[in-house]
């Protein structure tokens, strides 16, 4: 728990950085080894990029941007940045060059960090159209021809010397920040529109650390294993500040594909993820589950029944009774041993946000032991509105509301929020910022949700995602969606049908377990989109659908279904950087589809 309460993420990282200056801050990988750094190391290389961007001439309240995966050398440079008065405007690595220069021309960033060859690449190439940008400072040490390039090394060699010149000047300037003082801008991916830069401040990010650690314990015998973009506020906040500020260890994932292979090696006690995370672990656990034999298949579910049977119980306050207790014991050194071995061992909970997460996917992980503690927020709320405490962990809400939050639903069932971690507004858009912050301070958030019994919160559905069928029903597509992407046969759905007789729905298979079912029923096709036109897979997805949809009401219901043969990617703009899909994107590229599918039901 945090002793006080920083007011400003510079003076955090000040006071952390002193009380813990010996103790293992951050972790990397290099080749096979992993590398640490203490809290002294990060704060020694933090003042020298904070000394050479002040060598640059980096004025108090200058935007410098950052393009670059997770690393060490991110987390410095936002410190670096923080506590050089500056505002560090972030930008996802897997964004195009022309959505880059969009952000970057926008946020009128003076410097860029640039992760690597690729990421500078993609700046240089609109830098004579970019005249604010000065330099741009190549991370990992790339060399360029060019004068518009810094790298790390040499920023690193004037800081030395400028901190020489000016030796309290570091510590002075980053204590003399104040809560309201902006801290970084956040552009939304959105799913519809330009990206709108959200302005967080030092009290926006503070508040919420405080408020997130009065709910969930962390401390300096935590790790952490970091691989969600610190582009997202969600990690930047959770990963990065929350853990810096209890003087925990933040472990650097090599990159998403690593994930599983890096638990493994450092053994994380907490993590956070977004539930596509969570889908793509359980399925590939069913998967395995559904080759082994007979036995092993029977022994598993019997182990994950009797955990479900147990979970009930305890939410219930009722006890689990003997029998089903040495039932478990049997299961947790047979079964669910093995399966927290796969997230290494030692993992106390994980957090789960930025998409709402499928109830059946954390009862199955619940009653194996492993703890998905759900969260609710927005980029705009810093982002913390609410979240579930491990100690009563209600699975299909996100959890009671932080303590120095308000929230009210307003009449038509939206989720308003007011107080410090709100975000100052949307940088260069004050109509934008009107339209979701009312005059007594209160902010929309465009989902639907209402309150249980307990005063948990319970998300419904965005509020522009209701279908509208043209007989006037109100659809959420959330709970359908959550329920058929548990199937195994399921890789990404998205419900559509708004102004339209019935509810359809786009489905990406799994193509893995398809083509090993369509190989083991001996079906012929060449490419995937052959293999998707078969009769028999048309068949085998009715029966699915079918099945999936069962205690849904007639008019919820997906009728149709289409049907593709390649997933929705950040790529081809289908999906934002934080995975969730872009539905009008998609509706757009699949009218055509859309069209026909509805005029051959009629």
């Amino acid at each position: 728990m945090l002793e006080k309460k920083f007011e400003t993420i510079a003076e955090m990282f000040i006071s952390v950085t002193n009380k813990y200056a010996g103790k293992t801050a951050f972790g990397y990988k290099v080749g096979d080894e992993w590398k640490t750094m203490t809290f002294v190391q990060v704060r020694e290389m933090v003042e020298k990029i904070s000394s050479g961007l002040k060598s640059l001439g980096i004025k108090p309240g200058d935007h410098v941007g950052i393009i670059s995966h997770n690393s060490h050398l991110w987390a410095m440079s936002d410190y670096a940045t923080v506590c050089a008065r500056g505002v560090l405007a972030t930008i996802y690595p897997t964004l195009t060059t022309k959505q880059v220069k969009w952000i970057v021309q926008h946020a009128e960033c003076r410097f860029i960090f640039a992760g690597d060859q690729e990421q500078a690449e993609k700046v240089l190439s609109f830098l004579p159209e970019a005249k604010q940008i000065e330099k741009v400072i190549v991370l990992d040490n790339t060399q360029f021809d060019d004068e518009n390039v810094i790298l790390l090394s040499d920023l690193l060699d004037m800081g030395e010397k400028y901190r020489s010149e000016h030796p309290d000047e570091f510590e002075r300037d980053a204590m003399s920040i104040h809560k309201d003082d902006v801290l970084t801008m956040i552009y939304t991916s959105g799913t519809t529109g330009e990206p709108k830069g959200v302005m967080l401040t030092h009290g926006n990010l503070s508040s919420n650390i405080a408020g997130s650690l009065k709910v969930i314990t962390a401390d300096e015998n935590d790790r952490f294993l970091s691989f969600l973009p610190l582009s997202h506020v969600f990690e930047r906040m959770a990963g990065h500040y929350l853990a810096t500020s209890v003087g925990a260890a933040i472990y650097y994932a090599e990159s998403i594909n690593t994930v599983a292979d890096n638990m493994g090696e450092i053994h994380p006690t907490l993590m956070t993820a977004v539930p596509r995370f969570y889908e793509k672990v359980y399925s590939k656990i069913i998967d395995n589950i559904s080759t082994a034999s007979s036995v092993k298949q029977k022994l598993f579910w019997w182990s994950i029944n009797g955990g479900k049977k147990a979970e009930n119980l305890r939410e219930q306050g009722r006890p689990v009774g003997v029998f089903l207790e040495t039932k478990l014991k049997i299961a947790n050194k047979l079964v669910f041993s093995k399966l927290q071995a796969k997230v290494g061992g030692k993992l106390r909970f994980f957090a789960s946000g930025g998409a709402p997460l499928s109830k059946e996917i954390g009862k199955f992980f619940k009653a194996a032991g492993i703890s998905i503690l759900e969260g609710y927020g927005l980029t705009e709320t810093s982002p913390v509105i609410s979240i579930n405490p491990l100690e009563k962990n209600k699975l299909g809400t996100v959890g009671p509301i932080l303590s120095n939050v308000e929230v009210k639903i307003a009449d038509d069932g939206e989720i308003l929020t007011r107080g410090p971690h709100i975000m100052k507004g949307y940088f260069k858009n004050d109509e934008a910022t009107a339209e979701v912050i009312d005059k007594d301070g209160w902010f929309y958030t465009g989902d639907i949700g209402m309150f249980d019994e307990d005063g948990y919160l319970a998300i419904t559905d965005r509020k522009k995602n209701i279908i509208v069928t043209s007989g006037g029903k109100n659809v959420a597509p959330q709970p359908m969606e959550n329920v058929l992407v548990t199937s195994k046969w399921i890789e990404q759905i998205l419900a559509i049908g708004d102004r339209r007789k019935f509810v359809s729905a786009f489905i990406v298979p799994s193509f893995p377990n398809l083509e090993t079912w369509a190989k083991d029923k001996e079906l012929k096709w060449e490419t995937r989109d052959e293999l998707i036109k078969l009769p028999e897979v048309g068949e085998l997805y009715d029966r699915v659908i079918e099945e999936s949809m069962e205690g849904f009401a007639q008019f919820e219901k997906v009728k149709r279904y289409i049907l593709l043969p390649q997933e929705f990617t950040i790529e081809s703009g289908e999906l934002t950087p934080s995975m969730k899909i872009r539905r009008n994107i998609v509706e757009k590229k699949y009218q055509d589809m859309i069209n026909r599918l509805y005029s051959e039901a009629e």
